[in-house]
């Protein structure tokens, strides 16, 4: 049996990759039809030899792979033959901003305000280098000639409030933040901030009332539960600040950075304050902005805060983490694997940062390097449940199913008591025993899936597929599968399993019906057209069949599928011949399966 998609995964402000790379600027000179290789790997003079509007289309062709260093170097090559051109200047600034090599940034942008004093991109990077260099009046004139808008109101105002304690008044830095006047979302940035000034200022009984807001506001944010309870170690109880964290450990567990403090208060220790520094500060505002934007949809506007807050302080590990995880979702695992690289080893975060880098190793082909850190990690702490899956979701998506089957079960044996949120390590243990064929075992787990969460949509759909698929508990397979449907009627995956189990009890017609209605969902996948292609067959609709066939073999199957389909395109569909089976979406990543 193959189940190939069994295997495979499933606002904020916006800075639109229109508005970093116009589509259309001055006049370049000559034209270039191809646009040459990516500027890493061109010397200087290479980048010479390219006329104007080579390195202009190929800084744009970059920049939409988002692909920050070879658009910055191309951008500058173009610059270079048109120095005038402002359009480029203004590309050229935000793509060296975005590959972090702020200094060279903030010259380009001494260029930008001589010709638009408003920039509000270049007035930030100018104002953060100022609070980096302790220039702090400067800081603040930059920062007050921004445009205006909701997030430049909130950034300066909060980047200014910093300047001022850096200025020595706290209480005027407090009543900058306190002025502020924009949207709802603004609230949980100003009491945080003001909490956090006045808390490195020494004004702890003023800081706890901001902090105690903020964590009202919004008690599921790791930054206010931080900050409240790290205030709360020196200015309550212990007892106190536990419960802030534990409230936490329940709703996200074992958090490295709560896990930490928590460790830390049972120790007898009194937290310190979370911000040390002015520069710490204004990266803290950076970072907060630069993530939310980040998973909002605002990449390119993230990149730029969170790259300026590790300018201000390169240790920020949760920055350099934001940074990474950007990168993941745009698919630059090579890129992200720098960030993680980059946090302290010291740091509470660095074990996660190290499980991410095997992933990202796996990603772009270096499985051997992912398995080996993995297993490092293992030897280090058997019990470490979170390397453990990591290394058993490699193993499974790489199809050592033997293998992989055996580290789930190492990960099920960490396990004191099973809860709900540990039905996803069963539900791939079961897949892997159900590809490895043994099919006694992967039931078991499977229903144990479902015995810690009823009703879970992929764990029914699989284990409902599979009875119908055995010939076995068939009502109430199908009953399984439409369940899930019923749950995730979206889900091309989940629906074509339902029209492939009336294929196989030989009900063509309604098959048809639902395999229709998958392919609408996923037209881009070989096996689900494949299986229409069967339904078309089987019901008489012999052209439309071929037709589907050949499209799932345009869409790169799997070789021994592709073998099936060119075969059927040959002969068509022989009796008896065993078809491709069904697939399945995997669990969300935060493995929740919402």
């Amino acid at each position: 049996m193959t189940r190939s998609t069994m295997f495979r995964s499933a606002a904020g402000l916006l800075l639109a990759a229109s508005a970093l790379f116009p589509t259309a600027i001055a006049a370049q000179g000559s034209t270039a039809s191809t646009p040459p290789a990516p500027a890493p790997y061109l010397s200087p003079q290479e980048l010479a030899r390219i006329s104007p509007a080579g390195t202009y289309l190929a800084a744009r062709a970059a920049g939409l792979q988002k692909d920050a260093a070879a658009a910055s170097a191309y951008y500058r090559a173009a610059l270079r033959a048109d120095p005038r051109n402002f359009e480029l200047l203004s590309n050229a600034f935000l793509s060296v901003l975005i590959d972090g090599d702020v200094d060279e940034a903030v010259r380009i942008a001494e260029r930008i305000v001589q010709i638009n004093k408003t920039h509000r991109i270049a007035r930030l990077a100018l104002g953060v280098q100022a609070i980096k260099r302790k220039q702090f009046q400067n800081a603040r004139q930059q920062l007050a000639q921004s445009v205006r808008d909701p997030i430049t109101d909130l950034t300066s105002g909060l980047l200014t409030a910093w300047s001022q304690v850096g200025s020595g008044d706290p209480k005027a830095a407090v009543a900058t933040i306190d002025k502020m006047q924009g949207p709802d979302w603004y609230s949980i940035f100003k009491d945080l901030h003001s909490g956090l000034i006045l808390d490195m200022a020494g004004r702890s009984k003023e800081a706890g009332p901001y902090l105690q807001k903020a964590h009202q506001v919004d008690p599921n944010a790791l930054r206010t539960v931080e900050a409240l309870g790290r205030w709360t170690s020196r200015n309550g109880t212990q007892e106190e600040a536990l419960k802030v964290f534990e409230a936490f450990d329940k709703l996200l567990p074992r958090h490295p950075l709560i896990v930490d403090s928590m460790d830390e208060i049972k120790a007898g220790q009194k937290l310190s304050p979370m911000i040390d520094s002015v520069q710490a500060g204004a990266a803290e505002a950076l970072h907060g902005l630069g993530a939310s934007l980040g998973r909002q949809g605002g990449e390119d506007l993230g990149l730029v805060y969170l790259q300026l807050a590790v300018y201000l302080q390169p240790k920020h590990a949760l920055a350099l983490l934001s940074l990474a995880d950007i990168y993941e979702n745009l698919k630059k695992p090579e890129v992200a694997i720098k960030f993680y690289e980059r946090i302290p080893q010291d740091s509470p975060l660095r074990r996660n940062a190290d499980i991410q880098l095997a992933v990202n190793y796996d990603a772009i082909e270096r499985t051997d390097d992912a398995k080996a850190a993995l297993n490092k990690l293992i030897a280090a702490n058997p019990q470490d449940l979170e390397a453990i899956v990591a290394l058993g979701n490699i193993l499974r998506v790489r199809k050592s199913f033997a293998e992989c089957a055996q580290v789930y079960g190492q990960a099920i044996a960490a396990i004191k008591t099973p809860e709900k949120s540990n039905w996803p390590v069963f539900y791939y243990r079961g897949m892997c025993h159900e590809r490895a064929k043994d099919w006694d075992k992967a039931e078991a787990d499977f229903k144990k899936a479902l015995e810690l969460f009823p009703e879970q949509p992929y764990v029914l759909n699989y284990l409902g597929y599979s009875w119908v698929d055995h010939g076995k508990n068939l009502d109430e397979g199908m009953k399984m599968i439409r369940r899930a449907v019923e749950q995730r009627p979206d889900d091309g995956y989940i629906v074509d399993s339902l029209g492939w189990a009336h294929y196989r009890l030989g009900e063509f017609e309604e098959a048809t019906k639902h395999l229709e209605r998958a392919v609408e969902l996923k037209p881009e996948d070989p096996t689900i057209n494949d299986h229409l292609g069967d339904a078309y067959w089987k019901v008489g609709r012999i052209l439309e069949a071929r037709f589907q066939w050949s499209h799932a073999r345009d869409l790169k199957p799997e070789p021994d599928e592709l073998k099936k389909i060119e075969e059927k395109l040959k002969s068509g569909l022989v009796e008896g011949e065993t078809p491709s089976s069904a697939k399945a979406e995997e669990p969300k990543k935060n493995g929740d399966g919402g």
